[in-house]
């Protein structure tokens, strides 16, 4: 059988100001409704011999993956979650341990599709084919890598050489993995016509995998055996173990394993691959108008060309521009010139530098019991607009610094504040005072909306004491 492993970790900086630390690329809907790890994991749908997904994803956005994933075709059969990262070849061995926990004895064991989260792929058709011939080469204990089909000089990609000429879904040995080229290089990599992008999926049996680490990179195998035995199971998650996993040296799957077996072989796929990797990117993929232009939102456009445009929360109108990308949100703006798009990451580093909200998180910020998005701020208040899922509850807490105000004006809430406890029903309120004991729960079927003010001298997310919480979210 085969058990897709998705790999939702990193950040995507060059997304910005849309992907951010705390609600990264993976987890946005950028091409349609649904997220690219839901459109990663939605596009199995249909294979022969497939399993349910083993996602892999950082700790810090273990409630949003759960949520996501519940909602796609197939559903995940595990989360394991990373407490640091340690890049894919650590992340790739925790779920071949997965896979291998439950073996029978002296049965098969499962070949592992190994997926970034965050690529787009046109032709699922042809992208299906692929994976059934690798999996029959996987199940002879090869190395399986496809290798996209280039039809550009890009520099932005690794290259795989193959060894022999091959044709699209062939199986060729592999010369070489080659680093990122220069523009010369690149173009003669296209003349040769035996140099295929490095699209980052691999197909191969858990235990070869584990066989090979073992061998090529025993730190790596070490490590991640021992967080994978100390690991416990947490609501919907594997939470392996911590200081274990720390102790990982950081390396990739290419370096760690590929590079070094001699058994790997390379499929050269034509499947309409990109992997989403910055907004000229995402323009080159979207449905462009008769200028060349992608708008989405609230927009007007005069004498516009080549251009990306999204408004998420106003209108946006352009005049007699050309080669722009136009971001707009709720709180950030960003307008850059198409061909300077992968500088982008400079921009969020100067954010870091300055200790800027607004490369860590979004005005509106999700959590597991629903979310939450400023509206208004000073000193001494602060005005949010909460939405709580039906039957969501939030954590019993406490604030020492902050009073809080309560409006309904959808739904209907049930209050515990110290030893009482009531209903709200819209166009209700009540008041937290300052040290009170107390939570929110949705008690209806629709979404449950109110305003909230905040007033007091400190108004920090990391103002709360939880004393109770289905989520599993402990003390401060």
């Amino acid at each position: 059988m085969i058990t897709p492993v998705v790999l939702s970790g990193g950040s995507g900086t060059r997304l910005w100001p849309l992907s951010r630390k705390s609600h990264p690329k993976q987890l946005l809907p950028l091409l349609n409704q649904t997220s690219l790890l839901q459109d990663t994991i939605n596009r199995l749908d249909g294979l022969k011999n497939i399993n349910r997904t083993v996602v892999i994803c950082n700790e810090e956005y273990r409630f949003m993956v759960a949520e996501q994933v519940r909602s796609t075709n197939l559903g995940a059969s595990a989360i394991i979650l990373e407490p640091v990262g340690r890049n894919t070849a650590p992340a790739i061995a925790l779920a071949a341990f997965n896979a291998l926990k439950d073996k029978p004895e002296g049965g098969e064991d499962d070949v592992l599709l190994v997926l970034p989260a965050d690529h787009d792929i046109k032709n699922v058709g042809a992208f299906h084919k692929a994976i059934e011939t690798g999996y029959q080469q996987a199940l002879e204990g090869r190395f399986v890598t496809f290798g996209i089909v280039p039809d550009s000089p890009e520099t932005g990609y690794g290259y795989i050489k193959a060894a022999d000429s091959a044709g699209v879904n062939e199986v060729a040995d592999i010369a070489q993995f080659v680093e990122k080229p220069d523009l010369a290089t690149a173009m003669n990599y296209l003349k040769e016509g035996d140099y295929f992008w490095n699209s980052g999926m691999f197909m191969f049996k858990a235990s070869e995998y584990l066989m090979a680490l073992q061998e090529f990179s025993p730190e790596i195998y070490k490590a991640s055996q021992e967080a994978f035995n100390a690991a416990h199971e947490d609501l919907d998650f594997i939470r392996i173990g911590t200081e274990q996993f720390k102790k990982c040296p950081s390396d990739s799957i290419d370096y760690a394993v590929m590079e070094k077996v001699k058994n790997a072989v390379v499929i050269p796929v034509d499947i309409g691959w990109s992997d989403v990797g910055s907004w000229s990117a995402l323009h080159d993929i979207s449905e462009q108008d008769e200028n060349n232009n992608y708008f989405i939102g609230d927009t007007i456009s005069v004498s516009t060309k080549n251009s990306y445009v999204r408004a998420e929360h106003k209108l946006v109108t352009t005049l007699g521009v050309e080669g722009l990308i136009i971001i707009d949100t709720d709180d950030a703006l960003l307008v850059a010139n198409k061909d300077c798009v992968q500088d982008i990451k400079n921009i969020v580093e100067m954010l870091a530098n300055e200790r800027r909200d607004e490369v860590i998180i979004h005005k509106r910020v999700c959590r597991p019991w629903g979310c939450y998005q400023g509206i208004d701020h000073s000193d001494r208040f602060l005005v949010k607009r909460i939405t709580v899922n039906p039957g969501a509850v939030l954590s019993l807490q406490l604030h020492h610094h902050r009073a809080e105000h309560w409006i309904v004006v959808k739904g209907t809430a049930k209050v515990t504040k110290d030893a009482e406890e009531f209903i709200l029903s819209e166009n209700e309120s009540t008041y937290i005072p300052l040290g009170a004991k107390h939570r929110l729960q949705n008690i209806g079927k629709i979404p449950l909306e109110l305003i909230e003010v905040q007033t007091g001298s400190y108004l920090g997310e990391d103002d709360i004491v939880r004393f109770d919480d289905v989520y599993g979210r402990k003390g401060k």
